[in-house]
């Protein structure tokens, strides 16, 4: 049997089944996706975030932490990108709708979009907690770093 604390999707399942234990009641800004961290331990960390139609992330990596995220409500798409020494980039999207939700290690880089007409809301687990995120811009040389963003004074 898995070990719940090492299985970042299923801690994000677990508190997706407990809405009731949120600190927060999950609230949408029309500028920017909203996101509260909902619990910080000694070897992951959990996020509640929310998406408006057309609201997403750019392409980003989590700084060597893995993860995994969990649709609680809505539909989300993520791209992914997979780099290969001296090959091509590959692209990969997959949408998410309630209920589903994906693992990933700590070499994963990709977007999330709301694509839908309709709000969504996720829950997103890492470990170790996150440090840095990198952002990334496709180009034709490859995969370009944008900018590197670290907790505590950027989010």
């Amino acid at each position: 049997m898995t070990d719940i604390r090492l299985d970042h999707l299923a801690i994000a399942q677990r508190l997706a089944a407990e809405p009731h234990s949120w600190a927060v009641t999950p609230r949408f800004n029309a500028v920017d996706r909203w996101y509260h961290r909902l619990a910080a331990e000694p070897d992951y960390e959990v996020w509640l975030l929310t998406w408006l139609p057309g609201q997403g992330t750019d392409l980003h990596d989590h700084g060597g932490s893995a993860g995994a995220f969990h649709v609680f409500s809505g539909t989300l798409v993520e791209e992914t990108v997979a780099v290969s020494p001296g090959g091509p980039l590959r692209a990969t999207a997959r949408e998410l709708g309630t209920g589903a939700g994906r693992r990933f290690g700590s070499r994963h880089i990709h977007r999330i979009t709301n694509r839908s007409d309709l709000p969504a809301v996720s829950i997103h687990a890492y470990g170790p907690a996150l440090t840095t995120m990198t952002h990334y811009r496709i180009s034709a040389s490859g995969l370009d770093v944008v900018t590197v963003e670290r907790a505590g004074s950027q989010w």
